[in-house]
């Protein structure tokens, strides 16, 4: 949802700008270095063709191009790369390459360069591209007049996430890739922390949230005690996904910058927790899938979940409002960081009142979680 609201998400359209590689800012992409480390990866020459930057917010740079009859997408940081930036790209490279051979619809990855002195300072890789579109954004005709087709978009949202839920990490090479151990134990903790952390920003009078204790409370006595540790993309909702033109099959999961070891049943979560309430005026944020209201309901997202006994092996699906309000007070809190940024004139006053309203619904969700 917090890129949902700040349009931070990677979308391919079917005709995106063409522009020639002098017009790329240099600072970005090295179009000359670019051609010397692909020659250095046996990956094929020649110049370099339909070069497309792609839409997606300020988060990172990506960039299409064709070269020697291949299509890619190089993704790399902003142009002022933040303090994590290259080590968040580091992680998103070594999860694509350890999906690759799997069945989680995913970009695959060609080739990375961890190396931040080839270009300007900044880490980068190569991934297939990806022909699909986003929902919050758009949708094709022939998906904006089929309800059977929006319903199954919904359900393939949840089939797509079970998918990753049956990865062996370990079996893939990301064993050592997180910090399971403690994992749940230390949620509600590690979100109260930062949500106190904000009272040093001047001008922030501190959370005015209510139920704020109430489901702190409820989530350390309703903990799940059992639990297998699995891939957890960490930001898991429509925004998040890209469709296939052909019909209603997630073409693949992007943005993978949160993705660590964890419980992959709060992915699920998260996804209750953003998902498009047919009765809520804030549907809308969801974008045109959003507003169909042919969406299906969060009992049949679970239900479908469960359809693949691999994701779930060892998993609890009868904790899933655990879950469910844990993503909302996680998300919550989040968003509150912009609001008291805001309150420090470090964010637009008009974005904290928007992320706060937003918070305070997030609660109350979780709070209508827990009243079932």
């Amino acid at each position: 949802m917090v890129r949902l609201l700040l349009s931070g998400t990677p979308r391919l359209e079917r005709e995106p700008r063409v522009v020639q590689p002098e017009q790329i800012d240099r600072a970005l992409v090295d179009f000359e270095v670019l051609s010397g480390w692909m020659d250095g990866q046996g990956l094929p020459g020649g110049p370099f063709e339909d070069v497309r930057p792609l839409a997606g917010g300020t988060q990172n740079t990506l960039i299409r191009f064709g070269r020697g009859g291949r299509d890619y997408v190089l993704r790399r940081g902003p142009a002022h790369l933040r303090a994590r930036t290259n080590d968040v790209l580091r992680r998103e490279a070594r999860v694509l390459a350890a999906l690759d051979g799997t069945g989680v619809p995913a970009p695959r990855l060609i080739a990375a360069c961890p190396d931040e002195s080839v270009m300007n300072g900044a880490v980068f890789y190569l991934m297939t591209p990806v022909d699909g579109f986003n929902p919050t954004v758009t949708l094709p005709e022939s998906h904006a007049g089929d309800k059977a087709i929006q319903r199954g978009m919904g359900l393939n949202a949840a089939r797509a996430l079970s998918a990753l839920g049956a990865v062996d990490h370990e079996a893939v090479g990301l064993g050592g890739f997180g910090r399971p151990e403690g994992f749940l134990e230390r949620q509600v903790s590690r979100w109260l922390s930062e949500l106190d952390s904000y009272r040093a920003l001047d001008g922030y009078p501190g959370p005015d949230i209510p139920g704020l204790d109430d489901v702190a409370r409820w989530l350390e006595e309703h903990r799940p005690h059992r639990w297998r540790p699995g891939i957890l993309h960490g930001d898991y909702h429509l925004a998040n996904l890209m469709y296939s033109f052909d019909g209603p099959e997630v073409a693949a999961i992007v943005d993978w910058e949160m993705c660590t070891i964890g419980d992959p049943l709060l992915d699920l979560g998260w996804l209750l927790a953003t998902w498009p309430d047919r009765d809520d005026p804030g549907a809308a944020l969801a974008g045109p899938l959003g507003a169909t209201g042919a969406l299906p309901a969060t009992d049949d997202l679970v239900a479908t979940y469960a359809e693949r006994s691999d994701a779930v092996a060892g998993r609890d699906l009868s904790s899933i409002t655990w879950y469910a309000v844990l993503a909302c007070f996680k998300l919550g809190i989040v968003l509150e960081g912009t609001n008291a940024r805001a309150h420090a004139g470090k964010a637009p006053r008009e974005t904290g009142d928007l992320l706060h309203t937003i918070t305070l619904g997030l609660f109350t969700r979780a709070q209508g979680f827990i009243g079932g």
